[in-house]
């Protein structure tokens, strides 16, 4: 490793350790790094969440949401993780952190999504993930709300509006040029930027990653750090780093290097019995620890105890490291490279000849401002929102409904609104249509994002991109203005990415939707006139209405829910990705009456033409529709009906089916 050249180089004078801050103090820095909810198994998710709430330090969620019945408890992981997939990332999951956390890469895998094999999706983890159990779970590569430096500035928006009580970082892998990147978040608002190394999560990532890609974590930091100081923007953002800390002194090298909060992971899993198998992706983990097996789980014998002592043990170490150097806090040795040289009696054939000079450059830390300034902290002027000026007042009167206009320089309309709705009763509690925001003109970014049950928004008018992000309960309706005489059927009314990651509710568009709808849907009903291309990628449950023709490579990825689409020219075949999915004619009758519900239903809300013709002769239409299901989720949906029947009840006949499908 870069830090195995390093040693230390006191600028000044030792101090008493007794003048160092305390370790109460410096392991609330701590952070224990992300680990998904799916890849741990219950119980060390759980102990690694009450071990570092304990200590007043932090725990990730990783990727695949949380078990709600954590929330508000000593064993909700206190920074909730919001990767490409949006598995599990509801209004709720949102509203129950302190962090919140934008994946963008990982070290050990920078450019990779991440892959849940189907034996390792048990019914828990497919209720927590929002997902089919026995049924693989894909996240994509990128983020598909994100392909410039704007989009990753509006979900951190969007996620601000979410929990305005959260702060908001953005993950990043070491790489070349990072800092230019880490310049860009932080101008667009996030509190902290993690860079993350290549040596750490390993245990699930692919051999090839582990050994071709990603760069050590001391490059990135060192880069990160100096351009947010050439940039003038050192002091509005938290730096933080992860990969493989180990010691005390790898956390003082990453301070002195520009780092102010430190993450661990393999560490605090080898405290808790990890015995570095590396099988985390195979549910073979013999200590209960990376395995969702309940033979195995049972063999798990660690204890929160175990990590509090190892991190105080960390700070502790750290402590002497600082005393050594003459340095009382962690702020007045961040950024402080000329405390750090080469060693001289370095080992390996190859250490003489790496070049540390920039990493070590003096002229960084003599510069004035060299660590994160609370007064200096992005301010997102939430109290300028719709939400907070009309919204918000709803809550504490008598009225429940509220007509205004809106326009594309409204964000994330009614996320703020939703949020408090979830954080007052819950994210389903409410009865549907509690209340009711009649909004008139064109819908900014996210228009209803992560909005709750009991939440009804209806647009007349059209909305941008991003509308029902995150969707968690709530209704959406978008119609076109009164005065129109386009063909609503005909024409685009929302923007691309509608309905990313949604989790339930209802969203009924009278038009045609953008690119990218319904991505990563796993639970809403949606129905729209049409959609662009990549419709229902990577779509894990729910279900799709699409009246009109689809965009090419329809339902790539889709592991879960059903799709019926009006093919009237018969041509669907063509533009269907069926790598994963079977397209089949609409002859159930189970299919048949749910389709006319959808259809009766959204009917009711738009008023829409072409349903209302439809409907009239819904008997001739039904040959026209094509029913699109991907092939393991048919097959899992088939098995837990057939216990069903044979009389067991429908959290048994998820289990039994999974077995039996994990066995095969």
């Amino acid at each position: 490793t870069l830090r195995g050249l390093l040693d230390f180089s006191p600028a000044k004078e030792s101090i008493p350790i007794d003048e160092v801050e305390g370790v109460d103090e410096i392991v609330k820095r701590f952070q224990v790094g992300a680990m998904s909810y799916g890849s741990l198994s219950k119980e060390a998710h759980e102990t690694i969440a009450e071990a570092m709430n304990t200590l007043g330090g932090k725990s990730n969620t990783g990727e695949g949401g949380e078990d709600s019945a954590r929330f508000g408890t000593v064993r909700n992981s206190a920074v909730k993780q919001v990767a490409s997939g949006r598995f599990g990332v509801t209004g709720a999951y949102l509203n129950s952190a302190s962090e919140i956390q934008i994946k963008m890469a990982q070290g050990a895998k920078p450019g990779e999504g991440g892959h849940l094999p189907g034996r390792k999706v048990y019914p828990w983890i497919a209720r927590i993930r929002c997902s089919t159990p026995g049924v693989s779970l894909i996240s994509p590569p990128p983020h598909h709300d994100i392909y410039s430096i704007e989009d990753l500035a509006e979900l951190i928006y969007d996620l601000k509006n979410a929990n305005r009580k959260a702060r908001i970082s953005v993950k990043l892998v070491s790489e070349s040029g990072v800092g230019t990147i880490a310049s860009g978040v932080a101008k667009a608002g996030a509190g902290l930027i993690l860079i993350s190394g290549y040596d750490g999560g390993t245990g699930a990532a692919p051999f090839s990653s582990v050994h071709s890609a990603g760069l050590p974590w001391e490059l990135g930091v060192a880069e990160a750090h100096h351009s947010l100081i050439e940039n003038g923007l050192r002091d509005r953002v938290v730096l933080e780093t992860d990969g493989k800390l180990m010691s005390g002194r790898d956390v003082a090298i990453a301070a002195l290097l520009g780092a102010e909060e430190f993450g661990f992971a393999t560490a605090p899993l080898v405290c808790l019995g990890c015995m570095m198998m590396r099988v985390c992706s195979k549910d073979t983990c013999p200590v209960g620890i990376a395995t969702q097996n309940e033979k195995l789980r049972k063999r798990f014998t660690g204890k929160p105890e175990y990590i509090i002592n190892f991190m105080r043990f960390i700070a502790q170490e750290l402590r002497e490291i600082m005393a050594s150097l003459g340095f009382r806090t962690i702020n007045d040795m961040v950024g402080r490279t000329d405390c750090l040289k080469v060693r001289k009696q370095a080992k390996g054939i190859y250490s003489g000849l790496v070049d540390l000079s920039y990493i070590l450059d003096s002229e960084s830390a003599k510069a004035p401002v060299r660590h994160f300034d609370p007064e200096r902290a992005f301010d997102f002027h939430t109290e300028r929102t719709p939400d907070e000026r009309v919204l918000l007042p709803l809550l504490d009167g008598n009225d429940k409904a509220v007509k205004l206009d809106v326009s594309s320089t409204d964000r994330a309309f009614g996320t703020i609104f939703g949020s408090e709705v979830t954080a007052r009763y819950g994210q389903d509690k409410l009865d549907e249509d509690t209340y009711i925001i009649e909004a008139r003109g064109g819908g900014g970014q996210s228009f209803g994002a992560f909005i709750p049950k009991g939440v009804t928004i209806r647009l007349e008018g059209d909305a941008n991109d991003g509308f029902g992000k995150g969707l968690s309960g709530g209704k959406l309706i978008v119609i076109p203005p009164k005065e129109s005489i386009f063909n609503a059927s005909e024409n685009i009314i929302i923007g691309n990415v509608a309905l990313y990651g949604a989790t339930s509710g209802k969203a009924y568009i009278c038009g045609v939707a953008g690119e990218r709808f319904c991505v990563r849907n796993s639970g809403a009903v949606a129905v729209c006139e049409g959609v662009g291309d990549h419709g229902l990628e990577y779509m894990t449950g729910g279900r799709a209405v699409i009246l009109g023709a689809t965009g090419k490579n329809f339902a790539a990825g889709m592991s879960g829910g059903i799709a019926y689409v009006l093919d009237s020219d018969h041509m669907l075949y063509r533009r269907i990705n069926k790598d994963m999915v079977n397209m089949e004619e609409l002859k159930d009758k189970y299919d048949i009456e749910e389709l006319k519900e959808i259809l009766k239903d959204y009917k009711k809300e738009t008023g829409s033409e072409l349903a209302g013709k439809l409907l009239d002769d819904f008997g001739s239409f039904i040959p026209d529709f094509k029913k699109i299901i991907p092939r393991d989720y048919q097959k899992m949906i088939s098995a837990i009906g057939r216990f069903e029947e044979q009389g067991l009840s429908r959290e048994n006949a998820e289990l039994e089916a999974f077995e039996e499908t994990a066995s095969v």
